[in-house]
């Protein structure tokens, strides 16, 4: 099933691209031409009303301006048609959803204000690499201490390679060289981690979508049914040839052994972390899962993600229109494409004044760690943010 819907997503997205970019011209075109229709009515009308008020004070034409609202509705007719079929556009009334003002202010104080407030009820967290770089991994696409940019050692085609499922069946070796480096048990959550937990005891967590390989989630003591590991993780593996499991556990004695794992049940294939390489399709449970949790979502936090990975990227546009959407990261993306922006669909972040009351998008720059504690601070958890760290850090101390 999972197959068929990348098939059926991938086919979609490339079809209504192509759409998008063949009728931008004649959306701008049409939009244009009705602006100037526009004006030369509005002109010949203004003109029309002098001379009739000289004449006949009474006697004012009507309105002209039909044809630029046909010429409008037009246009919009386009842009949803084609946000539609993207994904891009929900076709429910919005204008219930959107004819209040969703946050008091667009800044942590709102964000915490709103999270404090009977409205929210529903988070839902959207995490990458970034969380986890205090704890000691590397992210993948910082330019200096990134993972792509420190893998000149193990002689790649490209940086990519090595999470490439076509390369690994064919040279596994670098691949599991690195995973020595990444094996879970050498690391420790950081505070983002138990932020997130913290949304879940306090009721608010409704799913946590990672990125992330790690494992520090269940480390953190996140409820596995409230996790999605959207790339999969290092928690389990299966034979690449028979597709029998391996624990964990399993897998870690033979990869810090320095070793390749073999699969013992047919003795021909290699033990694979479930990971998703580039080439393999996301875990089922990310495919059913999203259909129902983002409709609900009354708070959507994203942090230390590039947002350049899809189908993952995409999940910010699937929450209602009025979902406040919180960006904790160092830099601004996942912003609003301006081809998108210019037809009039929905897509992308929007960190814009101009919107008014429909503004919902707030961004803190930073590291995460630091974000998470500000905001705990403003909700009145920083004391309970700071033991928990500390509580679970000495747990994890004696445990070794």
């Amino acid at each position: 099933m999972s197959f068929i819907r990348c098939v059926r997503s991938r086919v979609q997205v490339t079809a209504v691209r192509c759409q998008l970019f063949t009728c931008v011209s004649y959306v701008m075109d049409k939009r244009e031409k009705a602006v100037n229709k526009h004006e030369e009515a509005v002109d010949k009308r203004e003109e029309a009303v002098e001379k009739q008020t000289e004449n006949d004070p009474d006697n004012v034409p009507a309105d002209s301006s039909s044809g630029q609202e046909e010429d409008d509705s037009a246009v919009e007719k386009v842009c949803k048609y084609l946000a539609q079929k993207l994904r891009l556009y929900d076709s429910t009334d919005e204008s219930e959803q959107t004819s209040q003002k969703v946050l008091t202010e667009l800044s942590l104080d709102g964000i915490a204000e709103y999270i404090k407030s009977t409205r929210c009820k529903n988070v839902i967290v959207m995490a990458g690499a970034g969380i986890s770089t205090s704890a000691g991994i590397p992210d993948f696409r910082s330019p200096s201490s990134g993972l792509y940019h420190n893998l000149d050692k193990y002689n790649l085609p490209h940086p990519q390679a090595i999470f490439e499922i076509d390369y690994f069946e064919k040279n596994p070796e670098p691949f599991f060289t690195l995973a020595k480096e990444l094996m879970p048990g050498g690391f420790k959550p950081t505070p983002s981690h138990y932020f997130i937990r913290l949304l879940w005891e306090k009721g608010l967590l409704l799913r946590h979508y990672t990125q992330n390989i790690d494992t520090l989630e269940r480390v953190a003591g996140l409820p596995s049914e409230l996790l999605v590991e959207a790339h999969g993780s290092f928690h389990s593996g299966h034979c690449l040839k028979c597709r029998a499991p391996y624990s964990l556990e399993w897998m870690k004695e033979k990869i810090l052994g320095g070793l390749i794992p073999k699969c013992e049940e047919c003795k021909k294939g290699i033990v694979k972390p479930d990971i998703v390489f580039f080439g393999e399709m996301l875990p089922d449970r990310f495919h059913t899962l999203i259909d129902q949790d983002f409709k609900k979502a009354d708070l959507l936090i994203i942090m230390g993600s590039s947002l350049v990975v899809h189908p993952f990227a995409s999940l910010i546009d699937r929450v209602p229109s009025n979902c406040p959407r919180l960006l904790i990261n160092k830099e601004k993306v996942g912003v609003e494409d301006r081809v998108m922006q210019l037809l009039g669909l929905k897509q992308g972040l929007v960190f814009d004044p101009i919107y008014g009351h429909l503004a919902r998008d707030v961004a803190w720059l930073g590291d995460c760690d630091t974000g998470c504690q500000l905001l705990a601070d403003k909700l009145g958890w920083e004391e309970e943010l700071k033991t928990l760290v500390k509580k679970e850090h000495e747990r994890l101390d004696a445990e070794k």
